[in-house]
């Protein structure tokens, strides 16, 4: 058993069954097992199809809310946040992001600091709990650690502020095992769309091997990163605006230039932007897998992040009963496959690509914001 003690003001800023499926306007589930032989099939089915295609999460607010501790121990269980390995291991989670964002205020180099404050303590806690975590921040390690009984755990995605408007930080932080940055609240990424230094800032994230994140990005910021990117982008916490009017939601023309530069809108778990039950996050997913295509959607369970979660999927053990009301919906097992695992490892395959093919062709970039926006 693993025990990490960390001090929470060190560091810059410092069951088994299947609920009846619920709309928008139907009361809580009353207490107590539900009876059913068909939903006790489906998640049975469900619990199968993930052992085979666990769920890679593209964001838990974990980090973070870890610096709020003055100790604790995910191996044995956590119960005061939403993630630990057990739960893990109940929900069917093979790998998941580990967000680095800050709150709002943090510029400059405070925000550097916190965000290498954040990554520090990432490395710390996979150390601290190493039966159950592992570090992986390419396609063949996820697979590999996977195979090994442990969950995946990849830093990122950061806030772009972490940068500091200098690429040399950019790659200190992949150095450090930065795999995805979110290109919002900066000069360079706005409603307006990129400028010339966000274009450079895209292009070295490529040759680096960095995600892009466009949740929450303008609009013209998420079409010009579609055009510019050589790797897929992901939106790692965005859902149908067409469902629910929530401003970090993807409206369906932004889902369609998505789906057409084969990135990744993984749909978060929260009753904020997806509504309060199971049946409505299925919604999203059935809307975004219309508009956008089977192989550009997946799963973001915003674990740990701030937001209400719907009432049958409060943590990450609850992703099985998702799974079930997908197959209840009639998704291919390949459909499933692809949502929960598949489209994450194609995504990281094609940016471990792109990267390989641009350190071919360029150095690393000298350019400052000065030299490119004046």
């Amino acid at each position: 058993m693993a025990e990490l003690k960390y001090d929470a003001g060190a560091g810059a800023g410092a069951t088994d069954d299947l609920p009846a499926p619920l709309t928008g306007d139907d009361p809580a589930p009353a207490p107590g097992p539900v009876h059913d032989p068909a939903a006790a099939d489906l998640l049975a089915r469900a619990r199968t199809l993930l052992d085979a295609h666990p769920v890679a999460d593209g964001y838990s607010g974990l980090p973070w809310a870890l610096r709020h501790l003055s100790w604790f121990d995910l191996d044995l269980g956590e119960s005061a946040v939403d993630t630990d390995v057990p739960r893990l291991r109940e929900g069917r989670v093979g790998a998941l992001f580990w967000a680095l964002h800050l709150p709002e205020g943090l510029t400059g180099d405070r925000a550097v600091g916190a965000t290498l404050d954040q990554l520090d303590l990432v490395r710390t806690v996979v150390r601290a709990h190493p039966d159950g975590l592992r570090l992986a921040c390419d396609p063949g390690p996820i697979t590999d650690v996977h195979h090994s009984g442990r969950i995946a755990v990849l830093p990122g995605p950061a806030g772009a502020a972490a940068l500091g408007d200098s690429l040399g930080i950019l790659r200190s932080l992949h150095g450090l095992g930065l795999r995805a940055l979110t290109l919002t609240g900066v000069s360079w990424a706005g409603e307006t769309g990129l400028t010339r230094f966000g274009e450079e800032v895209l292009r070295e994230m490529n040759r680096l091997g960095v995600l892009a994140d466009l949740s929450g990005a303008g609009a013209e910021t998420v079409r010009r990163a579609c055009a510019v990117s050589k790797a897929p982008v992901l939106c790692t916490r965005s859902a149908a605006r067409a469902l629910r009017p929530h401003p970090t939601n993807l409206p369906d023309d932004l889902l369609a230039v998505l789906g057409a530069a084969k990135g990744l809108c993984m749909v978060p778990l929260t009753a904020e932007q997806t509504g309060p039950s199971v049946r409505d996050v299925a919604d999203h997913l059935d809307h975004v897998r219309a508009v956008a295509g089977a192989d550009c959607v997946g799963l973001a369970g915003t674990y740990d992040a701030g937001p209400a979660h719907p009432q049958d999927l409060p943590d990450v053990s609850g992703y099985p009963r998702l799974i079930a009301e997908l197959l209840r919906r009639d998704w291919s097992e390949a459909d499933i496959a692809l949502l929960t695992w598949g489209n994450v490892q194609r995504v990281l395959r094609e940016a471990d690509f792109a990267a390989r093919e641009a350190q071919r062709r360029r150095e690393p970039s000298t350019a400052t914001i000065t030299d490119l926006d004046g």
